[in-house]
């Protein structure tokens, strides 16, 4: 089973850029809050989110199609790397997210996005953040313009949870590591 400290050796192989691994741990982060909403593992469900962008610096334009030989190769199981590859449907490839984890992780790669623009408004950062503040920002499609809002809903409508429901787990999980994720209170 791959752990969060094989994921952070792994990415280290392929990831030099610092915003990449600021992803890779809010993916993370998020990740294990939803793991825990639905009583799964923690850890793995963390390592696997901290994982999920493994190709993408070095293949922008090709991301997802230099994954899975390469992790299969190095120990990480079809179950995991499969999760990896779902994240992509619909943008990158035709892998359809099918169990929770999976729709997990296609759900916040985008929404982990919009949460950390909207904690780096705040003088508190994530710290005071309410899902309502989120919502806000959610609902202005410039803001944050990047991140896809209608992959995040669908993510959350194959979860069986709204919107709301959703960003408010991964909020709660991501204000626990503010500092780490540089979403703390401006000093």
């Amino acid at each position: 089973m791959l752990t969060l400290e094989r994921a952070k050796e792994l990415l280290a192989t392929t990831t030099t850029e610092e915003h990449l691994f600021l992803h890779a741990k809010n993916v993370s982060v998020a990740m294990g809050g939803l793991a825990k909403h639905f009583g799964e593992d923690e850890q793995h469900w963390m390592a696997i989110g901290y994982l999920h962008d493994y190709d993408y610096e070095q293949y922008p334009e090709e991301h997802l199609q230099h994954t899975e030989a390469p992790l299969l190769a190095v120990g990480v199981t079809e179950e995991e790397v499969r999760a990896i590859l779902a994240h992509g449907f619909g943008h990158t490839n035709d892998v359809e997210p099918i169990t929770v984890l999976e729709k997990s992780l296609y759900t916040v790669d985008e929404l982990t996005g919009i949460i950390q623009a909207a904690a780096r408004m705040r003088p508190m950062g994530i710290t005071d953040m309410e899902v309502s503040s989120f919502m806000k920002k959610f609902k202005d499609k410039k803001f944050a313009a990047k991140c896809d809002r209608a992959i995040i809903t669908k993510g959350c409508e194959m979860l069986g949870l709204d919107v709301r429901t959703v960003a408010e787990i991964c909020i709660e999980a991501m204000k626990a590591y503010a500092d780490e994720l540089q979403i703390g209170p401006r000093v």
